[in-house]
């Protein structure tokens, strides 16, 4: 607003933080553990991510740039952000033309059509997997692109072996190195390591992990008479770079706390009724559709306005029953081999949403 002796600017929040300057914290976070990829499998994983890569930002180029005038996001480092996270969730010998696909789809799907960088609903770099998941189900589903002997580098890495023989010096040493699953899983100490980065920079917060995995243990020890196979590498990869993912991620704390929980509760439903590899994947995505709900209820309120607990409390208690039955929906099409058809209605909406908003 402009006065007779100075201008008056409206209150927005300013940050002195760019883009680039947040991505690039998320990249130094995501290098060691990239780097230790390279002691199990050579470069084999180095070329899933290098594919995923070169894939996302051709993909932004085409339909970022060329198609939608919006050359700048090809340097706010957001698509190499996406296709690193994307190749973390893969086999280290998926082939390159299926990664290529995933990181495009990440990239067009997953953050470009729905208007561009803090827009999306959804994670992009697991809408891309889950895109290959459907697309190509017998290549993401074969045990060969998981595991080849004629490529492993290091059965084990025994750096602890200076605290003396014994169980504990095993359990550091299988969590700082175990090359098993996806190529962001093989050191738990290292994505630790890489989400207390990300805190310390404040580039997450603390509410999202703690109500996520608190939940999750929690369920763990009441249901420790079932025989629960998971990964500690996938649950610490989901929690600390997939679901504090800003745009599909509650914004208030008590929000963020609720995210979180739901997130660990939906991953153990999930575990409890078989669903052994997209339990991770699943949980995030289902609990991204229901951010907006989870957003109204744990607004901020406004200075002086009086709260109505009851009210808010049957809110929380009605979407969380909302999210279990859309868990068990979800796991029920799973099981069936129907997943699919939620990814093609998915396309058709981001499509007509995409033509609708440009009309």
């Amino acid at each position: 607003m402009q006065t007779d002796s100075k201008t008056i600017y409206t209150p927005f929040v300013r940050a002195k933080d760019s883009v680039w300057e947040v991505m690039s914290d998320v990249l130094l976070a995501l290098v060691p553990c990239a780097a230790i990829s390279y002691f199990a499998y050579g470069e084999a994983p180095l070329f899933v991510m290098f594919v995923a890569v070169i894939s996302a930002m051709i993909g932004e180029f085409i339909f970022a740039g060329i198609f939608l005038k919006k050359w700048d996001t090809l340097l706010d480092g957001s698509a190499i952000v996406t296709a690193i996270l994307l190749a973390f969730t893969l086999a280290p010998f998926t082939p390159w033309y299926v990664v290529a696909f995933g990181s495009a789809m990440a990239v067009i799907f997953g953050k470009i059509l729905w208007g561009g960088l803090g827009r999306n609903m959804f994670n992009p770099a697991l809408v891309g997997r889950e895109f290959m998941t459907v697309f190509f189900p017998l290549v993401m589903t074969s045990r060969t692109i998981w595991y080849n002997k004629d490529y492993v580098n290091f059965q084990d890495l025994n750096i602890f072996n200076f605290l003396g023989n014994g169980g504990f010096t095993e359990y550091l040493n299988s969590i700082f190195f175990k090359p098993s699953g996806a190529i962001g899983e093989y050191s738990v100490i290292l994505l630790v390591l890489g989400g207390l980065y990300l805190l310390l920079r404040r580039r997450i917060s603390w509410h999202i992990p703690f109500g996520l995995l608190v939940t999750f243990f929690i369920l763990l020890q009441i249901f420790a008479f079932k025989d629960i196979k998971f990964s500690l590498g996938g649950i610490l990869l989901g929690t600390l770079f997939m679901a504090t993912d800003m745009p599909s991620s509650a914004s208030t704390k008590m929000g963020k706390l609720y995210y979180g929980a739901m997130i660990g509760l939906v991953a153990m439903l999930c575990l409890l009724n078989d669903v052994k590899y997209e339990y991770m994947s699943y949980s995030i995505l289902l609990v991204n559709g229901f951010v907006i709900p989870i957003n109204w209820i744990f607004k901020t309120n406004v200075w002086g306005e009086k709260v109505a607990i009851l009210p808010r409390v049957g809110s929380v208690v009605l979407l969380t029953i909302a999210i279990v039955v859309a868990t068990f929906a979800l796991v029920y099409l799973h099981h069936y081999d129907l997943v699919r058809y939620l990814i093609f209605a998915y396309i058709l909406y981001i499509i007509s949403r995409f033509c609708f908003s440009k009309r």
